[in-house]
């Protein structure tokens, strides 16, 4: 069985981390438990951790300290080969990985960076690690500088290195190549006699390569003046501020980096003027030059902003800084989560995942892991995009998560509001994203609101609905976006950043309505726990629901779960387990359980029973022994809204679990609601369920 593989590369810069981040995401999703290993980083841990390992380890919360992810600092690597321990070297990193195997299901080893003296030990050191430990490699070649007969020669002369030494090449993923050259690189890598081995060609891209203003202000150092909350700003441009501001605005390009002397007061006022204005493109930073520092005015007007670019001062003449800006390498670090999820979304856009995990995956594991959900959620998403309508374009929260979901293509997307308003939000929050990718509709100026007006109207006029009722209803986003979905101009809707869950859902139980036999709109969250995803329903929308509504909020709950890969073993829970209890609230519960039984008895089903019962096995065996739910319960149906949201949220709180939803059931289209106090990543998964569920009608 394989449990590890090796990424290895030849040359510094060479991209390695997006296939990095693509294969652990691409493991998570069927391993419980990942571990992520280098034999040799360049700082030492006591000064500074490795940026690769610190970005994966934290990204993914692996669960793997720190001291076991490396073997050796170049230092100390450096020391061994000049002691003659060469042996002694490769036999502690086998060691180390070896360690690892035995606690966690697959470990993704990384090879050395070449930075700095004894570039041709490390490739020497990675292939006998790689051939001693039996892991196969993916091979990562850099594009940058070479052209297409120098590329192919790298490829071929690196790839020898490896067979000669019987050492198994998986992939090999070509990374950097310029746009013009992929086709010709692409197929004469294909021509190759590469039996077995996956080829992938990565154009380069300016979002991954490209340094962000951390990176400039760690490689270069100096003072930090303002700006420190914006450092993720990516730079695209360079500018030097030497002429007067209105010849410097003319200069001005999207995501410049502007450099200039810390004593031109007017260019730095200009610049940060032109980043606020609707007129001119975003400026990344400013770097100030000669080792001056703008004087006080100008300083306490850069204070009393309440957002502005970063600014770092150095004390490098104006020719020598721009010469070290031209040398700076970009990295993707933990904190540039945006950085991130493109590297992945990258790695699974240009290489052939399923393949490669075919290939490295030998194994499965019961269950599902919070990973593995979210993974397989966003996997099912995109494999029939849906449109989605978000009513509540003036939160910021919406355009954030609008940006990740359109630059991962995971939806299509309308966002109602003000196009004007929310492009200055776009600039103002720095968002990558074209807006030409997304609808943006003023519900009152759209060409149909008269018809959605006339179209509620209809609907709605044996309740005593006037058509000017419908009119200055319709002006309402919750009441339009769920028009949209009601006409088909939009297969699902989520809201609720904003406006009330009734608001929300009030548009909907009026003309979109519930399912043939379905008589209850219900709600389930899907709470990521450590090791196991639940679904717990109903925790949003029903105060007090019968025996009859108990069971059919059960049954719309365990076809969720089945829709969503998660295996329906329900609890219907109570304060007491089997036939012990009595009281009106055990017997309502021992009711729900008996029609869910009598309606679905394919169904595996339990209760009245205790949370612990429910979860817990060995409580479970000894409070219910022989049932088929104790102590394994998926899905977890709480007797009323006190007791599910209450606990719902205790769980959240208490074991840091991500709470995915609520996800109503039972209307005929996809529409749902957010809390108000919901974070990016809520509105993220919300849509994206949205989305699965749209498929599904």
């Amino acid at each position: 069985m394989i449990k590890s593989v090796f990424i290895a590369t030849t040359e510094p810069y060479s991209g390695k981390s997006i296939v990095a981040l693509g294969v652990v995401n691409m493991l998570l999703a069927k391993a419980h438990k990942v571990a992520y290993f280098k034999p040799i980083i360049n700082d030492d841990p006591q000064d500074r951790r490795d940026v690769d390992i610190q970005t994966v380890v934290e990204y993914f919360g692996l669960p793997v300290s720190y001291e076991d992810t490396f073997a050796y600092t170049r230092q100390q690597a450096m020391q061994q080969m000049e002691a003659e321990s060469r042996s002694r070297l490769i036999e502690t990193v086998i060691s180390k990985v070896k360690s690892l195997e035995e606690t966690y299901d697959f470990t993704v080893i990384e090879g050395s960076d070449y930075l700095g003296e004894g570039t041709a030990f490390e490739f020497e050191a990675n292939l006998t690690i790689a051939k001693n430990l039996g892991a196969p490699v993916i091979l990562v070649v850099s594009g940058s500088g070479k052209t297409t007969p120098q590329l192919i020669s790298n490829v071929q002369s690196a790839l020898h290195n490896f067979i000669i030494r019987d050492v198994q090449v998986l992939a090999i993923v070509v990374n950097k190549v310029k746009s013009e050259s992929v086709k010709d690189v692409s197929e004469l890598l294909n021509n190759l006699p590469l039996k077995d081995t996956i080829i992938s060609v990565i154009p380069e891209d300016k979002n991954l390569q490209n340094p962000t203003m951390k990176d400039i202000h760690e490689q270069l150092g100096g003072s930090l003046i303002a700006g420190e909350d914006q450092l993720n700003n990516q730079v695209d441009n360079f500018v030097t501020g030497a002429m007067h501001l209105p010849h410097f605005l003319d200069h001005i390009k999207e995501n410049v980096l502007i450099v200039t002397p810390g004593d031109r007061g007017d260019i730095i006022i200009g610049a940060l003027q032109a980043n606020l204005s609707t007129n001119y493109p975003k400026v990344a930073g400013i770097v100030l030059t000669g080792g001056i520092i703008p004087e006080e005015p100008i300083l306490r007007l850069v204070e009393g902003l309440q957002s502005t670019v970063p600014i770092i001062a150095l004390k490098t003449s104006t020719f020598r800084t721009t010469t070290l800006l031209g040398a700076i390498n970009s990295r993707i670090t933990s904190s540039n989560t945006k950085k991130i999820e493109l590297a992945i979304n990258t790695f699974e856009k240009y290489i052939d995942v399923a393949a490669l995990d075919e290939k490295i995956v030998t194994f499965e594991t019961e269950g599902i892991t919070p990973h593995m959900f979210q993974y397989q959620l966003s996997k099912k998403a995109k494999s029939s995009i849906k449109h989605i309508v978000l009513p509540e374009g003036n939160d910021d929260r919406i355009l954030k998560a609008a940006a990740r979901l359109i630059n991962q293509d995971v939806v299509k997307l309308s966002i109602l509001g003000d196009a004007a308003e929310i492009s200055k939000s776009i600039k103002r929050l720095g968002l990558n994203f074209d807006l030409s990718q997304v609808n943006i509709i003023n519900p009152t100026s759209s060409e149909y609101f008269e018809d959605y007006a006339q179209t509620l109207y209809e609907l709605r006029k044996n309740k005593g609905v006037t058509l000017e009722w419908a009119h200055d209803t319709m002006a309402d986003v919750s009441y339009f976006g769920t028009m949209m979905v009601y006409k088909g101009h939009a297969d699902g809707m989520v809201s609720g950043a904003v406006h009330t869950t009734q608001h929300t859902i009030r548009p909907a139980l009026q003309f979109v309505k519930t399912k043939p036999g379905i008589s209850v709109v219900s709600s389930v969250f899907f709470m990521c726990l450590p090791h196991r995803v639940s679904v717990f329903g109903d925790c949003a929308v029903n105060p007090d629901p019968t025996a009859e509504q108990l069971a059919e909020i059960a049954i719309s709950s365990a076809e969720s779960s089945k829709r969503f890969g998660i295996e329906p073993k329900i609890a219907m829970l109570s304060y007491s387990s089997g036939s012990s209890g009595e009281g009106a609230d055990v017997d309502k519960v021992r009711q729900a359980t008996a029609i869910v039984k009598q309606k679905r008895p394919d169904l595996k089903v339990e209760g009245p029973i205790q949370y612990d019962a429910a979860v817990d096995p060995i409580v479970g065996r000894q409070k219910l022994p022989g049932s088929e739910v104790a102590g394994q319960a998926s899905v977890l149906i709480f007797p009323d809204l006190n007791t599910g949201n209450n606990t719902y949220k205790a769980v959240q709180r208490e074991t840091g679990a991500l709470a995915i939803g609520p996800m109503l059931q039972g209307l005929n289209k996809p529409i749902n609601d957010l809390s108000r106090g919901c974070t990016v990543d809520d509105i993220y998964n919300t849509v994206v369920l949205t989305a699965i569920q749209a498929q599904e009608n």
